[in-house]
Formats: C-alpha cells, structure tokens, sequence
C-alpha cells in the first residue's frame, strides 16, 4: 500500500527528513551515519536508485547514497511540498513534477540538476505498521524553484494565516465540535514535542516549522468532519475556505526546511 504525506498529517514528511539531516551532513555537524539513521525514522528501511552512473534497477543505502551526491557536487537541498494546482519547490521536468505530485513530496539538489522521489510501501496490520522507501533520483531542470518564499516571507504570512486561520476556526464552530475535536490536537500536540529540524539551522526556522505544523494541525481538524458543519456540501465550502491557509502553511514548511542552504548561499554571494 502507498502512503503520501497527507496519510498522517502529524507526521514530518520524509523529504523533510532528508532535506534537513542531508543539509546538515553536507554542511559538516552530523556524521553520515547519524544522518542516515535520522532519516531513517521509524522507517524499515530506506534505499535510493537511479544516481548517476547507476546501473539499472542498482539501489544503495542512505550513507552511501548520501556520500555520493557529495562527490558529485550536490552542495545542499532543498524541500518540495507540491499538491494539486501547485507545483511548490519543483523545477521540472514535467514527468519529475508528475511524481512529486503523486507522493505530494520531492528534495532537489542545490549544486547538480537532480531531484528525488521517494515510492512509500505501507505494511503491517493497524497499530502496527511499518514503511520501507524507494528515493527514485532523476535529473530536473536547473531553475528556480516554483513560489517557494523567504524564511522571512514565510513567517510573516504564516502570522497572517494564524489570525486568519482562529477567525474562520471560530466560524466554522471547530472549538465546539466537542470530545473528538479535542483528542485529535491533543494527538498532535503529543507528537509535536519531538526534535525539528537538524543541526546547524536557525532558531527562526524551527520556530516557522512549529507554527506551520500547528496551523497544519488545525486545519487538518477542520476540514476532517469536525465542528458543527457535517453536510457534503458544507463540508466541500469549508475546504474550499481553508484552502488558502493549507499553501500557507506548507510554503512555511518548505521555507523552514530550507533555511540552512538558503543562508549558506546568502553568505556566498555575499
């Protein structure tokens, strides 16, 4: 079975995980095998294909995989969050964007024209369930990436987005949806303790990181039948209403994860 990011919105996407810990190896702070354990997670295992001078169907482990896209000159990387009707992070090709819009995540290497998809199997039974991950590399356009903003872009709208975002929760009578409202931000302010990002980024991005993922977090509850609006049609105004708040947050997500490479280069072309 397929998982995309939208399965567990709680969850950090695994391009995240590898944007992050990748840009920290390639910065010099982790060792490559804390980083490859960090994007491992609580995955069985993760495996990447099609790397330059690859054979066919040859796959390596992440260390190794990681080591390689160094020697090739990959500088950095960068997090692609896409969804239907926005291409966010991707450069194309059209049949690279194609699978990033499927998985709904992608990383593009900062330095050399590649980018990576990852294929997510599902298995095990409910409650206990495990993912192994296939990165499919293939080269991409050396462009700039689509609508991704500043870190300081990012914050600001996402401040907007709050306001927003409590107004319309009000409206859409959330904070009174009762008991079933409250366990699932109760199941994401569990989860939302864990450790962001990785070395060597800014407390700015951490703290943009946070606040995306609570808004992400409420608006999952919004528009998943909670609040006092349970018609199909009701339900279909109120995701039209959030919309707008779902790019904004994910433009934040992307923005934070790229933080670290996107100073690196500032103070480069400085």
């Amino acid at each position: 079975m397929l998982a995309t990011p939208a399965d567990n919105p709680y969850e950090e996407p695994r391009s995240g995980r590898l944007t992050a810990w990748g840009n920290a190896l390639l910065s010099g702070l982790v060792a490559p095998d804390d980083a490859a354990a960090a994007v491992l997670g609580a995955d069985e295992g993760h495996r990447v294909t099609g790397l330059p001078g690859d054979a066919p169907g040859e796959r390596h482990g992440l260390t190794w995989a990681l080591g390689r896209l160094r020697v090739l000159g990959v500088r950095g990387l960068r997090l692609a969050l896409p969804s239907d009707g926005h291409p966010l992070g991707l450069t194309g090709p059209v049949d690279f964007n194609a699978r990033a819009m499927e998985a709904g995540e992608a990383v593009l290497a900062v330095g050399v024209p590649l980018g990576l998809v990852p294929e997510v199997e599902v298995f095990g039974p409910a409650g206990d369930r495990s993912a192994t991950v296939l990165w499919r590399c293939s080269e991409v356009n050396d462009a700039p990436p689509a609508d991704v903003p500043s870190l300081h872009e990012a914050e600001r709208e996402l401040a907007d987005g709050l306001r927003e975002a409590t107004v319309l929760l009000g409206r859409l009578d959330v904070a009174g949806a009762g008991p079933e409202a409250l366990r699932a931000l109760d199941a994401y302010r569990r989860r939302g303790h864990s450790e962001l990002l990785a070395p060597g980024y800014p407390p700015r991005a951490v703290r943009v990181l946070e606040s995306a993922r609570q808004v992400s977090a409420l608006l999952t509850i919004a528009s998943g039948g909670h609040g006092a609006a349970v018609s199909a049609s009701e339900m279909a105004a109120r995701r039209s209403v959030l919309a707008p708040l779902w790019r904004t947050a994910r433009r934040a997500q992307v923005a934070a994860y790229n933080a670290l490479v996107d100073e690196r280069e500032e103070r480069d072309d400085r």
